[in-house]
This record gives C-alpha cells, structure tokens and sequence, in this order.
C-alpha cells in the first residue's frame, strides 16, 4: 500500500462524523468486578465521508478521488475539523503550543507531536502529517526561521535542526496537521433519487499507521 501526499476535499471532510477509537477488553469477575486491559497503545480514528456530501457534484468530487485512491489501496490526508490544531481551534497557533523535545547538543532531529491533557493524566500523539507552510518552531521559546535554521518533512512529521538544539532548552513547535487515513470500503453506491431525498451513501474512512 502506497500513500497518496493529497489531502480529501477539506470543503467534504466539513460536516463529516468521527473521532477517536479504542479498543478496551473488559472481563467482569465472579465477584462484580472488572478487569480492564487495552492492547493499544494508541487511538484510531474514524469517520464517515458521506456524511459532508451536499450536492451532486459533490458525489461526482469524491467518486473521482477514491477511484484515484483505487479504493482501500492508498491512503490519503484527511482535516479533522475537530481537530486540525497544535492548540484549540478557536486560537491561533504559537511556538510554544506544544513541547517536542528538550536540547541535548547533539541532536537535530525532532518529531512533532500533540499532548491532550484532562487532570493529570495525558496522552501524546505523534503527528506525521503536519500541513505544509504551517508549521512555526521555538527554541527557549525563541522563534526560528523554516528552511534557514530547520527543515520540515511534512511526509513524516520530523523537525530537522541546522544547529542543535543546546543542553536542557525546550523545544516547541505550532501546527497544523492531517490525518493519516484510507477509505475502508471497495465501493460506493450511490443513487441520485435517494441522495435528492436526503439520504447519504456510506463512505466510511479510518486511520492508518504510516
């Protein structure tokens, strides 16, 4: 499976339904209680596509881009509206949204990611699909300039220093990101009478690892 570096029609994805998945195994004991266990490290999102088709040449837009993806074979980007920001999506992204990593000297690479927090616990997720021309990057909250002072590779994810980083400085960054995701269905049936009706064709999308 190859991976296609072309995001689905961002004015489609608006008005779709999906989020996080995760897989918990739950085993209730003799006694009433549970045991809990979960073999993800890691959430999957899901959505449905169909659900942000508004006309006919909406269907005509997306018949065209999974024919392209050859269905189930390749994956694509996908805008979460939810959540498509290094920070709240009514804010501004800033250097200091989010911590990557802490200078050592010697290393130059560093992989962007996104911490959620609730209480005191959290949840990193790495993000290997920033948006090109978003992404802004501090050192000691000191903003640094893109293709002088660090590259981005917006394929994979990962910020690469000119110079390092010194010893114990934080390193952040601000972005924008997509979602790695496939289509998980090999056809799409469609009808103009019931799609004029109201009723939409299921077009689910998933997440993938890459």
């Amino acid at each position: 499976m190859a991976f296609h570096e072309i995001r689905f029609p961002a004015n489609l994805s608006f008005g779709s339904v999906g989020g996080p998945e995760r897989r918990t195994e739950v085993v209730t004991l003799a006694n009433g209680f549970e045991e809990r266990n979960t073999p993800w490290a890691h959430s999957r999102r899901r959505y449905e596509a169909g659900a942000g088709l508004r006309n006919l040449d909406d269907i005509e837009t997306l018949i065209s881009f999974f024919e392209a993806r050859r269905g189930r074979m390749h994956g694509f980007r996908w805008k979460d509206w939810s959540d498509y920001k290094s920070c709240l999506p009514s804010q501004r992204t800033t250097v200091t949204d989010q911590l990557i990593g802490t200078g050592d000297g010697v290393s130059v690479v560093y992989a962007l990611s996104k911490t959620y927090r609730s209480g005191e616990q959290t949840y990193t997720r790495a993000i290997t699909k920033p948006v090109e021309g978003t992404v802004i990057v501090g050192v000691a909250r000191d903003p640094k300039i893109e293709g002088l002072e660090f590259t981005v590779n917006t394929a994979t994810g990962e910020i690469t220093f000119a110079v390092p980083p010194d010893i114990g400085v934080p390193v952040s960054a601000g972005f924008e990101f997509d979602v790695p995701v496939r289509f998980d269905t090999d056809r799409i049936m469609t009808s103009v009478a019931s799609f004029q009706a109201g009723e939409i064709p299921d077009v689910p999308v998933m997440e993938v690892r890459v």
